[in-house]
């Protein structure tokens, strides 16, 4: 599909819906068509009356009436501009959700190669250069283009001259601006997306300030602030300069054609052909000619840059996820049991992070992950929550592989708690429930006491409608582990994943959760990944990784007996560290 169709697609996709409004836009752009021709008329008809009978009763009601068009033709003009707006916000807010509700299906592979900021931009920046383009191009070009037929039939109309002449010089003027236009869009595909870069530095920095400042990294962050700056600034200024050459030609042009209407003016009445208020008439006609010229010209130069944006709002549409729900295939209500058979994954083909991992947890059984930093044991959590999909091997869930699920009913059933609890900018009831308003108060005040979060819930001044912010707020890392296990809880799911989720506790405040981590594992099938093996206490079974592999799995009493077992060896390590 060319650039174009695509355009006029997203165009009537967004604007189809408002199609009431545009016409009425349209109407008011057309009416005001009229009333800008009609002024240049009763002024010639004031001007000859002027000279021919000086001061009339017809004066004063032709003054009168050029004063009503213009009021009319101005609030035309305000109404009109008004419902463009209205049209373009209402439009690209839609289009902005559905941006959103898009990127949010995209897999964890798409999500770690763009960074935040960059996202926040290709939704926000380059949707509203398009507000421009939804409002604007297709009611305004037509309205400037019948606007400039028009005036030359009015010209025409004056002296068939004068009209020919006029049009063939709108004609020249329209192929010379198009022409040197045409390198535009290409161009400022790449200063969007130096634009969208720039930002994507900025909330990465933003993210990671603690860090920046606490290892002196400031001066790295200002060079690469200058560095990304500069690139953007550079580049919107080539493709700005693209349209500077066609705006002086235009500008150029412009003023010849006024004093081109001039002479010719001035020509027919030194001939006869013309009286003082024709001259008048020919002179503010080609002036306005040159108006719809001028914003057709400034028309096309938006779509241009509308256009960039809207290739890659097309890319970033045609970007698919890797994840595909299955037929809704579902494991039976409760705990399930979990199996990974000769799993294998790598976010890149040639470097593989799981190889061959196959286990088989029943239901209601916790299995405690361990291994050194980098061996795997997160990817498996993942996989398990179908964040991506393994290269080979297939993981089921209670005899189900969990390609055969729907992707939302799977996360229902299990719920991943990791040592980074993130928090809304809202109230304490929506980042309990995930804004989900079909869960009673009665509910998460229940579940609150019984993870312990019951004193610090009754120094909310508005109890569940206290507003929190998203940096916490003052929770401390325990009440915010507290939160997420609360969170668990109130979902119901029948897996629990716990990764690293008590890493970061103080041993006090770690003993505080264990009553509510042992009742949310009650009946429930679960996995603990640590790297502090006191926290897999409560597991079942042991599995040992190394380099992606499993290098041990059994029961964690018989493996801790042993003194030859890899568990044994790393449970004498954990005991040595400590006593250090």
């Amino acid at each position: 599909m060319s650039p174009f169709r695509r355009s006029m697609t997203l165009l009537a996709t967004y604007l189809r819906p408002q199609w009431k409004q545009t016409l009425v836009m349209a109407v008011l752009l057309l009416a005001s068509i009229g009333l800008q021709l009609i002024n240049p008329q009763i002024l010639r008809y004031f001007i000859d009356t002027t000279v021919a009978h000086r001061l009339s009763s017809a004066l004063v009601w032709s003054a009168l009436l050029f004063l009503a068009i213009s009021v009319l033709n101005q609030a035309a003009s305000v109404v009109s501009a008004y419902l463009c707006e209205k049209v373009a916000w209402t439009a690209t807010n839609q289009l902005r959700a559905d941006l959103l509700a898009h990127i949010l299906t995209l897999d964890l592979a798409f999500h770690k190669s763009h960074t935040p900021g960059e996202l926040i931009e290709r939704i926000d920046g380059d949707v509203n250069v398009l507000s421009n383009f939804f409002s604007r191009f297709i009611v305004h070009m037509l309205f400037h283009v019948l606007l400039l037929l028009g005036m030359l039939i009015a010209l025409t109309y004056t002296n068939w001259i004068l009209g020919i002449t006029m049009g063939l010089y709108c004609l020249i003027v329209v192929v010379i601006l198009t022409w040197m236009r045409r390198p535009s869009p290409a161009r400022w595909v790449i200063a969007d997306q130096a634009r969208a870069d720039f930002f994507g530095f900025l909330g990465e920095s933003f993210t990671s300030i603690e860090d920046v400042r606490a290892n002196g990294g400031m001066r790295y962050v200002w060079q690469r602030f200058y560095s990304r700056f500069q690139y953007w600034f550079s580049t919107t200024c080539y493709a700005g300069w693209s349209g500077g050459t066609p705006w002086i030609v235009s500008r150029t042009l412009f003023t010849l054609g006024g004093i081109l209407g001039l002479v010719l003016g001035a020509y027919l009445w030194s001939i006869g052909l013309a009286s003082p208020g024709t001259v008048y008439l020919i002179f503010t006609y080609t002036t306005l000619l040159m108006q719809p010229l001028d914003q057709i010209q400034w028309e096309l130069r938006g779509f241009q840059q509308a256009e960039a944006c809207i290739q890659r709002i097309d890319t970033l549409f045609k970007t698919t996820s890797t994840l595909r729900d299955g037929p809704g295939a579902m494991p039976e209500p409760g705990a399930v049991s979990i199996t990974f058979e000769q799993v294998s994954f790598g976010y890149t083909d040639d470097n593989m992070t799981v190889h061959e991992v196959s286990f088989h947890l029943p239901e209601e059984h916790v299995l405690g992950i361990v291994g050194h930093t980098g061996a795997g044991k997160t990817t498996l959590a993942r996989l398990l929550f179908r964040m991506q999909d393994p290269q080979a091997g297939v993981i089921s869930l209670g005899g189900v592989p969990l390609t055969q699920m729907q992707l939302q009913d799977l996360r229902k059933r299990v719920s991943f708690i990791t040592q980074d609890v993130q928090l809304f900018n809202a109230t304490v009831r929506d980042n309990l429930t995930f804004f989900n308003y079909t869960i009673s108060d009665e509910t998460i005040l229940a579940v609150l006491h019984d993870v312990g979060l019951q004193t610090w819930y009754e120094t909310m001044p508005q109890g569940l409608e206290t507003r929190m912010s998203s940096g916490g707020g003052g929770l401390s890392a325990g009440e915010a582990q507290l939160l997420a296990f609360a969170r668990a809880f109130l979902n119901e799911p029948d897996v629990v994943m716990l990764d690293e989720a008590s890493s970061r506790l103080d041993p006090v405040t770690e003993q505080m959760i264990e009553r509510a981590v042992e009742k949310l594992f009650t009946r429930r099938t679960g996995i603990v990944i640590a790297h502090r093996l006191a926290t897999i206490q409560r597991a079942s079974d042991i599995l040992v990784m190394e380099n992606g592999r499993i290098i041990e799995l059994g029961p964690r009493a018989a493996l801790a007996a042993d003194p030859t077992s890899h568990f044994a060896r790393l449970l004498q390590q954990d005991s040595g560290a400590v006593h250090a």
